[in-house]
């Protein structure tokens, strides 16, 4: 297999990973919560979701043919605690990754030359993929952090539990 292939699957098994992540952490936070900011200059859960959202209908729409920050973007609206439920919050999620999917999965190794533009500047396909995971998987992140402050009980990790560590050592019995 070509190495640009093997990028892009790996990019997009990372992008359905950070997804997962983002969904398991939302999950454990009671409805109440996705709202909450900690002050004014933070960003409750729903408006990170909102600014991923925003970012992801920007960046992916007509990814190989037009600038990834479009015109009609309103990025400042993005950041206005204005959802009001879950499933508002999760729609804008779901249509954002999809967006993003829709995007990305049909790109191939011809592409791997086309130049890219993100407000003005000049990407290689690479440059811009990796420019999005790294800013999804920040996000995700910030939903991670404030699920494990806003959750109710106990906790399910997303990778391996407090206190847990040895069993995941490659010479553990149990391996």
């Amino acid at each position: 297999m070509n190495p640009f292939t093997n990028y892009l699957d790996s990019s997009l098994r990372l992008f359905r990973f950070y997804k997962s992540q983002g969904e398991k952490a939302m999950e454990q936070i009671p409805d109440e919560k996705l709202f909450w900011q900690y002050n004014a200059d933070s960003n409750s859960v729903a408006t990170i979701v909102k600014h991923m959202a925003g970012n992801m209908h920007s960046r992916w729409t007509d990814f190989l043919h037009s600038d990834g920050e479009k015109s009609w973007r309103k990025r400042d609206a993005e950041f206005e605690n204005d959802i009001r439920s879950r499933d508002e919050m999760m729609q804008l999620w779901e249509e954002g990754w999809e967006v993003l999917f829709k995007a990305l999965e049909p790109i191939g190794s011809e592409h791997l030359d086309t130049t890219v533009f993100i407000r003005n500047e000049p990407h290689t396909v690479i440059d811009a993929i990796n420019r999005q995971l790294t800013h999804y998987a920040s996000h995700v992140g910030q939903l991670i952090y404030l699920g494990k402050m806003l959750h109710s009980g106990t906790w399910k990790s997303l990778s391996i539990p407090k206190g847990q560590s040895e069993n995941y050592k490659p010479d553990h019995p149990a391996r």
